[in-house]
């Protein structure tokens, strides 16, 4: 039987006369919202668990159906609408980006022109078509012999045509897989529609397979965005190699975005990320001594560091081989310390590699103190606002002007970024302080706000640096990409494959950021034209008219 809460709907303490009942009314509604949330949880564990039982006893149990309508409030944590600002909307025109192949002439039938028909000239209507056509050609090569060398000369086939198939298929192969995320069997379904004798092992070797040079160009242009920017975005999603679960890291900015599939998602994993192409290297000095502290190893594990080479540079190696002698004295545990304190300070050192002095992420603990400064996501903490579920009407009152504060707020910051001033950062420094330091005496709403205020710091990095954005999604629709590729076509099944998968979708990723075409791409660097630039030119290039590090002071 449902809960009767409509004598709590209108119930507020502000109202009692008595001031001594006020205090006693909040901790009761509390009480009443924890029991609510309490009786909630338990329903749906007793739901699974009588589905469970049937299950055992031979039957069947609930069928998994979703609703036709979600009950508001449930698993849509969407804050589109409460931070949205209404824009102006035009129709964008189209005319002036397109390339006329033809022209063509169309004439009116004369018989169907009354006798006192004139002539008024021509209007232009602009189709757009899509031609597919099979192209096989028999290239027949001069052959040569020199019977003084003993040596045959055959003529050269056309850059980019290699094996039995040209550069056009393989490109448009790579663009829909990697870019479109058409699966092999499709692919393969589609390409003997058309009239190509195309065999499926071939086609596998060729989407698993990241050329040498494209994998080059994919680290160069990453190379060239970490330099672009002393800011960049970063998160994670799940994936798979060949069957085993693994994690796909997302790092980028405004230019390029990078992809890389790596074992774990914890801080090492983190700086394995941002090391890219450099060698992993080790280095005991105060850096990392600042570190262990902020960790907080113990004594003991300190003076076992008390041999290790310092202000050194030290390969993988003999970092491992330091690290076994201590065994068993250090546990897996203060290794792993020991691992990510001389990683980092590694890492900040050398010059190899483009440093990263800013991230912009999630609140996920293996970020913290990676990068010199930290920026949070906005909308990322918004999200927890819209997941707590208030039961009395009070509570859900308070939830929802606080919820309109926040958001107000937000939009505050977005105004400030584009006219910041020292003035206006101070005010809303102090703006941040009231706004987060609401006593609203719905416990669980003072609790997560408790929790905002302490990421005050990072979430307001950008009174510092107005060129950060106050939200993460670019990241998040950079792993969504990933996580749509995964659904399609569920993983690699090799390494080789894991690399085609980061090198393809880094370069897919990257050309729509800077307005190429993933295709035209493919082409031109299967043909060896050159049409295209490098696209770490192109960032460099961009980079410079962006100014993405603007209040960064740049050494």
């Amino acid at each position: 039987m449902p809960l009767d809460l409509s004598l709590l709907t209108n119930l507020d303490p502000d109202a009692l006369a008595d001031a001594q009942l006020r205090p006693m009314l909040r901790a009761v509604l509390n009480v009443v919202e924890a029991l609510l949330a309490e009786v909630q949880s338990q329903r749906e564990t007793i739901q699974q668990l009588r589905g469970e039982i049937n299950r055992l006893k031979g039957e069947q149990g609930q069928p998994p159906i979703e609703p036709t309508k979600r009950p508001p409030g449930t698993t849509d944590y969407s804050s589109e609408r409460e931070r949205r600002q209404p824009k102006a909307w035009h129709k964008r025109g189209k005319v002036d980006r397109l390339t006329i192949s033809r022209t063509e002439r169309l004439q009116v039938d004369p018989v169907s022109l009354p006798p006192d028909a004139e002539y008024k000239g021509t209007e232009s209507v602009i189709v757009q078509d899509l031609v597919f056509a099979v192209d096989i050609v028999c290239f027949e090569k001069e052959v040569w012999y020199s019977p003084s060398l003993k040596r045959s000369y055959r003529a050269a086939l056309p850059a980019g045509y290699s094996g039995e198939f040209g550069p056009g298929l393989k490109a448009l192969a790579l663009a829909l897989h990697h870019g479109a995320n058409v699966t092999e069997p499709k692919l393969l379904e589609l390409f003997r529609q058309a009239g190509l004798e195309v065999s499926s092992g071939w086609l596998a070797s060729l989407l698993s397979q990241a050329p040498a040079e494209l994998a080059a160009e994919a680290t160069a242009l990453e190379r060239a965005g970490l330099a672009s920017s002393p800011w960049q975005h970063s998160d994670t999603t799940g994936t798979r190699v060949d069957g085993q679960a693994r994690h796909c890291h997302i790092i980028g900015n405004p230019l390029f975005t990078a992809y890389h599939t790596l074992a774990t998602k914890d801080r090492l994993a983190v700086l394995e990320l941002l090391r890219g192409a450099s060698p992993r290297t080790y280095r005991l000095n105060a850096e990392a001594d600042e570190y262990l502290d902020w960790v907080g190893l113990s004594a003991s594990a300190r003076r076992r560091l008390a041999g290790f080479p310092r202000e050194q540079q030290l390969e993988e190696a003999t970092v491992t081989k330091l690290l076994d002698e201590q065994r068993p004295w250090l546990g897996p545990q203060q290794r792993t310390r020991i691992l990510e304190a001389m990683g980092l300070a590694a890492y900040r050192a050398q010059t190899d590699w483009p440093v990263v002095r800013a991230l912009l992420c999630d609140d996920a603990a293996a970020y913290r103190l990676v990068t010199d400064e930290l920026g949070l996501c906005w909308i990322h903490e918004g999200r927890h606002y819209t997941k707590l579920v208030a039961h009395v009407g009070l509570h859900q009152r308070l939830l929802t002007d606080f919820r309109g504060r926040f958001w107000a707020y937000y939009r505050e910051l977005l105004a400030y970024r584009e006219q910041p001033s020292p003035a206006e950062a101070a005010r809303l420094e102090q703006r941040f302080d009231a706004l987060f330091g609401t006593t609203t005496g719905f416990r669980l709403l003072d609790e997560r706000i408790r929790l905002t205020r302490e990421k005050q710091v990072s979430l307001l990095l950008v009174l510092q640096h107005p060129e950060l954005p106050l939200h993460n999604n670019p990241a998040e629709l950079a792993a969504r990409r990933r996580v749509r590729k995964r659904d399609a076509s569920f993983g690699p099944r090799s390494e080789a494959g894991c690399m085609a998968w980061d090198t393809f979708m880094t370069l897919a990723a990257t050309t729509q950021q800077l307005g190429v075409s993933f295709y035209a791409y493919l082409k031109d660097r299967l043909m060896r034209v050159g049409q295209i630039p490098p696209l770490a030119d192109l960032i460099t290039e961009r980079a410079r008219t962006l100014n993405l590090g603007a209040s960064w002071a740049i050494p």
